[in-house]
C-alpha cells in the first residue's frame, strides 16, 4: 500500500541525488532510546500488524494507540493498543479492518487515532469503504472489547478520496480531516462531520484543485484554533507548486480558503510539507518541509501573524548526510517551548533521528537527541510525527526495523 508521504520523501531525495551536499556534525544530547514493541512477532502474516505509519495517542491510564498500516487478523492493518506493566509493554490488537469479503469496514489505516471525552477512538482508513475510497470510522470500548462503527465511506460523487491523514476532534464532538485524491475538482478536500443522534453527516468545507494556487493534495492532519478556523498543509499547489500551508475560516454556510504561504524551490523556506502544522499559545503555526532551504534538507518554519498577515522564517535548515534528504514529519511542542520532531531518513546513519529545536532569543538550536541505525533488531526509518508523556519522554513509531523488521514503537527519554 503506498503512502505518499514516503513517496513524497523519496522523490525528494531522487531529485537531489545529483547535488552535492555540504556534511556538518550536528550538535547532540545525552539521551537514550527503548524500543517497546516490534511488530510482526507472528509470522509472516503479521498478526499482531505491521508498518506502522501514524502517530500514537496516550489514553487516561498511559496505555498507547496506534495503526499498522498492514497486517492484523486479515492482513488489511488494524488498531492496537500497547499496554505498560511491569516495565514491560504488551501488544494488542484491539480491530483488525476488512473484516468481510468487500472491505466496507475499511482498509489500510495510513495515520493515527485520537480519542474523544467519552473514551471512543476515531481514524481513517485509505481505502474499502462502501464505494473504495476509505473510511472514517469509531472504535467503542465496552468490557474489553472493541465495536468498530463506519461513520463515513469515501468515494461517492464528489467526495474525496484516499483519507491518508487523521483527523481532530472539536469540543462538540465534530470531526475533521483531508484527503489526499477525489472531490469536485480532484485535489482533495477538507471535510467535517457532524453527530447528530447517532448518525453523522458529512460536510466539504473545501475542494482543492490540481495544481491551484491554494494548495492541492493535503497529506497532513489539519489543526483548529480557539476560534473554529482549520489549519493545514497541501503537498503540492500553491504559486508555485510545492505546497502550501492554508487556513479555512467560517463564514456564514460557507468557508473562505486563503493560502498563508507558498512553498518555492528557489527560495531559502524549504518545500513539499509532508507534515502538518502545530499552534502555540499566541497563535503562530510550526511546520517543516520535506526539501529545500539552505543545505537542502528540508526546514522547519513558523508562521507568524501579525495584523492580519503572516511572515514565515526559518527555524532550522537541515543538513542532510552523505546524498539523502532527511524529510521531516510533523512537529510537537513541549512545556518549555520546545519543539520536537522526527526525520525519515538522515541523521548519523541516515535511518532517520529524533530532533529537538530549543529557542533562543528570536533563534533556535537544534539537538539531534537520537540516530537511528539498522543494526541487528534496531527501529529505523520514523514515518510520523511524536507524542510526550507527562515526564517529557518521547514515543513514537518506525515504519521498519526491529526484531522482525516491520517496525516498532520507540521511546526516547532526552
Amino acid at each position: 500500500m503506498p503512502n505518499h508521504k514516503s513517496l513524497i520523501l523519496f522523490a525528494v531525495a531522487s531529485a537531489m541525488m545529483f547535488v552535492f551536499l555540504a556534511t556538518a556534525s550536528p550538535a547532540f544530547a545525552a539521551s537514550s532510546e527503548q524500543t517497546l514493541y516490534s511488530f510482526c512477532s507472528g509470522g509472516s502474516r503479521c498478526p499482531d500488524g505491521g508498518a506502522p505509519s501514524g502517530g500514537l495517542v496516550f489514553d487516561a491510564a498511559g496505555n498507547l494507540y496506534g495503526t499498522v498500516n498492514i497486517g492484523g487478523a486479515n492482513a488489511w492493518g488494524a488498531v492496537f493498543e500497547l499496554s505498560p506493566n511491569g516495565g514491560k509493554w504488551t501488544e494488542q490488537v484491539i480491530y483488525s479492518f476488512c473484516s468481510n469479503s468487500g472491505c466496507s469496514d475499511g482498509s489500510y489505516p495510513a495515520s493515527g487515532v485520537v480519542f474523544d471525552t467519552a473514551g471512543n477512538l476515531y481514524g481513517t482508513t485509505f481505502s474499502g469503504g462502501d464505494y473504495g475510497g476509505g473510511t472514517v470510522f469509531e472504535l467503542m470500548p465496552n468490557n474489553g472489547m472493541w465495536t468498530e462503527k463506519v461513520l463515513h465511506s469515501f468515494g461517492e460523487g464528489n467526495d474525496g478520496t484516499g483519507p491518508e491523514a487523521g483527523l481532530v476532534i472539536d469540543a462538540n464532538g465534530n470531526l475533521y480531516g483531508t484527503t489526499f485524491f477525489g472531490g469536485a475538482y480532484h485535489g482533495g478536500m477538507v471535510f467535517e462531520l457532524m453527530p447528530n443522534n447517532g448518525t453523522w453527516t458529512e460536510k466539504a468545507l473545501h475542494w482543492f484543485k490540481r495544481d491551484g494556487e491554494g494548495g492541492s493534495y493535503p497529506n497532513a492532519t489539519p489543526i483548529l484554533d480557539k476560534s473554529g478556523n482549520v489549519y493545514g498543509t497541501t503537498a503540492y499547489g500553491g504559486n508555485y507548486r510545492h505546497g502550501t500551508v492554508f487556513e479555512l475560516t467560517p463564514a456564514n454556510r460557507y468557508w473562505m480558503e486563503k493560502a498563508l504561504h507558498s512553498f518555492n524551490t528557489d527560495s531559502k523556506g524549504g518545500y513539499a510539507p509532508t507534515g502538518g502544522v502545530i499552534l502555540d499559545g499566541s497563535g503562530n503555526l510550526y511546520g517543516t518541509t520535506s526539501g529545500g532551504g539552505i543545505y537542502n534538507g528540508g526546514t522547519a518554519f513558523e508562521l507568524f501573524h501579525s495584523n492580519g498577515t503572516w511572515t514565515l522564517n526559518v527555524m532550522i535548515a537541515f543538513k542532510p548526510t552523505k546524498l539523502e534528504v532527511p524529510g521531516p514529519n510533523g512537529l510537537v511542542l513541549g512545556k518549555s517551548g520546545n519543539v520536537y520532531g522526527t526525520t525519515f531518513n538522515g541523521g548519523v546513519y541516515s535511518k532517520g533521528s529524533v530532533f529537538e529545536l530549543i529557542p533562543n532569543n528570536g533563534k533556535w538550536t537544534e539537538n539531534v537527541l537520537f540516530s537511528f541505525n539498522d543494526a541487528a533488531d534496531a527501529p529505523f526509518w520514523p514515518d510520523s510525527g511524536l507524542v510526550l508523556d507527562t515526564s517529557g519522554n518521547l514515543y513514537g513509531t518506525t515504519s521498519a526495523g526491529g526484531t522482525y523488521n516491520d517496525g516498532t514503537v520507540f521511546e526516547v527519554t532526552p
